[in-house]
């Protein structure tokens, strides 16, 4: 089953549960809104917009306040992520991805080489094809 999109904020603060492991809302709003200066209602109507798009699950936690936390593997959310940035702003081309990272100054030899496999597994699929 495919899930619905999320936008940046959203990644961000699904990144920043993660991170906790499971948190509520407070400590959420406390830890992640006050910083961008979100106020607790913001972050409660993001955390349950997560839930429905079913990213985040919430459960019953000490004194009955709820605890959410996440249903997804980071990895998997943020390759969604560009998956939809590839469709929808890039509408499907990863042209102009490839030329964004030709110009970066900074690319580490860990990431270099991991896009060097990227590319050899792309050839090997598109032989096998």
């Amino acid at each position: 089953m495919r899930r619905k999109s999320i936008g940046d904020q959203e990644l961000a603060l699904l990144q920043y549960i993660a991170e906790q492991g499971e948190a509520s809302v407070g400590e959420v709003a406390a830890g992640f809104g006050e910083a961008r200066g979100l106020a607790r209602s913001t972050v409660l109507t993001m955390m349950e917009r997560l839930r429905a798009k079913a990213y985040l699950q919430r459960g019953q936690g000490d004194g009955g306040v709820y605890r959410y936390s996440t249903t997804a593997q980071q990895e998997d959310v943020v390759r969604s992520a560009v998956g939809n940035f590839v469709e929808k702003t890039l509408q499907g081309s990863v042209s102009p991805f490839v030329a964004w990272m030709s110009q970066r100054t900074e690319v580490s030899d860990d990431e270099l080489a991991e896009l060097q496999a990227l590319v050899a597994t792309l050839q090997s699929k598109r032989k096998e094809s």
